[in-house]
């Protein structure tokens, strides 16, 4: 269920990743919450039509166009927004279809989490860096899925076993659509993924790989 290699390959070299880390050395300054409801673009990109509210089908059609089987994206679309649907739409009854309302989605966020996303959606750079500083042992700016699970059991909050669970498979999915050939998830990897930014390089890379076929 790993994405072609071509796919992350391009994506990675992409000049969006460094100058993304340009940014954050220019300021260091800026540990504290910085711009916009990144989790909201984060999210957006699997809100196909973009009308606000990404659906079970639309989750689905969001992994199979980074390169994700049948059978992971149909079990993430189910897990994702069954899980997510009611969190994102307070004060509303409970929708069959399981909707997810993208501008809520900050309401989603789970006990046990990195961090890395404040109460508001918004993206902490200090808490970003903190992950490679405590975990990145034998990479400074990879992790391998041993380093990944210590991070995972450090995160987690007494008897939160809901935020264990759903905090373990975000990131093994992480894991195994993004890990490279030595088996690492490059920093830059996981950055893309926080903005966002990763899914629509990869789409764009899938989608000329499949026209030159």
């Amino acid at each position: 269920m790993d994405l072609p290699s071509y796919t992350l390959t391009t994506a990675l070299s992409s000049d969006d990743f460094g100058g993304a880390e340009e940014d954050h050395q220019q300021h260091p300054e800026a540990e504290a919450a910085v711009g916009d409801n990144v989790l909201q673009k984060h999210v957006a990109f699997f809100d196909r039509n973009k009308d606000g509210l990404v659906y079970p089908w639309e989750t689905f059609q969001g992994f199979r166009a980074i390169g994700c089987g049948w059978a992971l994206s149909g079990i993430s679309a189910l897990f994702i927004n069954t899980a997510l649907s009611h969190k994102t739409r307070p004060g509303k009854c409970p929708s069959l279809l399981f909707p997810i309302e993208v501008k809520n989605i900050q309401r989603s966020k789970h006990g046990s989490d990195s961090g890395v996303y404040d109460a508001e959606g918004r993206f902490v750079p200090g808490k970003f860096e903190e992950i490679f500083k405590r975990h990145a042992k034998s990479h400074g700016d990879a992790l391998t899925w041993e380093e990944l699970d210590t991070m995972l059991k450090s995160n987690r909050q007494p008897r939160g076993y809901g935020g264990w669970f759903l905090s373990w498979t975000e990131w093994k999915i992480l894991y195994m659509l993004c890990k490279d050939g030595n088996g690492l998830v490059q920093k830059e990897t996981i950055r893309g993924v926080y903005d966002g930014s990763l899914f629509e390089r990869m789409q764009e890379e899938r989608s000329k790989h499949l026209n030159e076929d």
